[in-house]
């Protein structure tokens, strides 16, 4: 009885939220979902192709299957077809979200939608077997069994989000340190006699991080033929960070206007090594709120013991004398 409950709530839940995602699809999603159409029919066609191609060279080097390893023979294309069975239960509201993620946490071309998206299917599932399995162990009432597994499927369904914005706060607070620092370099190259594009290629081969390696992404966009203020209103989208903002709407109107660029770096530079300062000014603000449930849960119980600890021990004993 129970496993049938669950089961009707876990597909009336699943129905409700595929619902809601369906209809508030935006027109940028329909586009986006028929664009990933085109481009799963596209590379349905190449691999087509690269296979008769394949099949010809195998009729022409028959050793080869025996060379190839156990991976590519077996698992690759097991894992490539569980990919694309549980890509079919995923909506595209949430292939689209899950795309817009990866491209603000800079992993576009490491990250696939295709395996985070059969990901998304395995942690609602799991998560769901996860709080049957709880509810079933308990001694709840129907609806509160219900309710678990309800909770439990949930937090599948959130679990890889809240992965991804963890990722994405921690590539913006790196951005956020390394990008005084790189801008100070750019003005002073700047100012040295090079161009913007020259000091950007001078500055992204000496120097290592996050910050360095979304300049020259942009370099390689403008370099490929990408319009320079698009390559730059790309980087900032990947960032999503107000300051790289800033930086990318300034540089833009500099080279519309004819303005001096050293002057336009060096008053960004300015900008932003200020606004680092205020940052750490309000982070270390946070500071005594912070400490207040480290103090309260361990440092005071150890003070409290040391100071009245001996005077509990002279009354306990005084008290012991005058009872005998």
């Amino acid at each position: 009885m129970i496993a049938l409950v669950a089961l009707i709530g876990s597909i009336l839940w699943g129905a409700i939220i595929f619902a809601i995602l369906y209809f508030r699809q935006t027109p940028e999603a329909k586009v986006r979902k028929r664009i990933m159409i085109m481009i799963e029919n596209a590379e349905k066609e190449r691999a087509r192709l690269n296979r008769t191609r394949r099949v010809r060279n195998l009729d022409e080097k028959p050793d080869i299957i025996s060379r190839r390893s156990f991976y590519i023979r077996i698992v690759k294309p097991f894992l490539e077809g569980l990919e694309s069975f549980l890509l079919s239960f995923t909506p595209h509201a949430i292939i689209g979200m899950l795309e817009n993620k990866i491209f603000r946490a800079g992993k576009q071309n490491i990250w696939t939608v295709q395996r985070l998206a059969a990901f998304w299917v395995l942690s609602v599932v799991f998560f769901t077997f996860v709080g049957f399995f709880v509810a079933h162990r308990t001694n709840y009432f129907y609806t509160q069994q219900f309710l678990i597994i309800v909770a439990a499927g949930i937090f599948g369904a959130f679990f890889p989000f809240l992965m991804l914005n963890r990722q994405i706060k921690n590539r913006q607070k790196l951005l956020r340190r390394q990008l005084p620092e790189f801008l100070d370099l750019l003005c002073v190259s700047v100012q040295a006699g090079l161009s913007f594009d020259g000091a950007v290629a001078k500055i992204t081969g000496r120097m290592k991080g996050e910050l360095s390696e979304e300049f020259q992404h942009m370099q390689d966009d403008i370099r490929f033929g990408m319009v320079k203020a698009y390559a730059l209103n790309q980087m900032a989208k990947r960032c999503d960070i107000e300051e790289i903002y800033l930086f990318t709407t300034s540089v833009i109107q500099a080279e519309k206007l004819g303005t001096s660029m050293s002057q336009t770096l060096e008053t960004q530079a300015e900008n932003i090594r200020e606004r680092r300062r205020q940052y750490i000014r309000a982070e270390a603000l946070k500071a005594p709120v912070k400490m207040i449930f480290p103090m309260v849960m361990f440092i005071f119980p150890s003070i409290f013991i040391v100071l009245l600890m001996p005077s509990m021990l002279t009354m306990m004993k005084n008290f012991d004398i005058m009872n005998q």
